[in-house]
């Protein structure tokens, strides 16, 4: 492609950004969450999830292009900002969604409060990725999950 070719498609390369953005969004962090929206999915889907992420999917420890780009541009353009912030909150719904279904089964006690908890997932989540670039060590990625999983402990009965 061309640099006439591109400008054309794109406008500059914000644009191109915005574009890879999004494209990463739909292609990449859908198939990511896609088992925590499927229907029934609960406990065990965000237990799996998050497991998944300790194992080091990205084994050249590139993370993640949504953590990446909110951590070096995201506050500097409001745009950017708002795309990114769009692309947590699907993250979180996702979480959200799979906590009330656990809530709704009783694999998660009653008083929990769901949107913070899929907040603070959505937030390690983002950490483990950060994580993985800069201490890729398994084990140390395992130690964190297992801590954020702990926050599901079953309602005592």
């Amino acid at each position: 492609i061309n640099r006439g070719s591109l400008y054309d498609t794109f406008g500059d390369k914000r644009g191109l950004f915005q574009a890879a953005i999004a494209f990463y969004d739909d292609k990449v962090v859908r198939k990511a969450i896609a088992h925590l929206e499927a229907p029934g999915a609960s406990k065990q889907a965000i237990v799996e999830h998050f497991l998944r992420l300790a194992d080091l999917e990205d084994a050249d420890c590139r993370g993640c292009l949504v953590t990446n780009a909110a951590v070096e541009m995201g506050i500097r353009d409001p745009d950017l900002h708002r795309q990114i912030a769009a692309n947590l909150q699907r993250i979180e719904d996702a979480f959200f969604k799979a906590l009330t279904r656990a809530q709704d089964k009783g694999e998660v006690a009653a008083d929990v409060d769901t949107r913070s908890l899929a907040r603070y997932f959505t937030c390690v989540m983002q950490g483990v990725r950060v994580m993985s670039r800069l201490r890729p060590d398994p084990l140390v990625l395992q130690s964190i999950v297992t801590v954020a999983l702990s926050t599901l402990q079953a309602p005592e009965a």
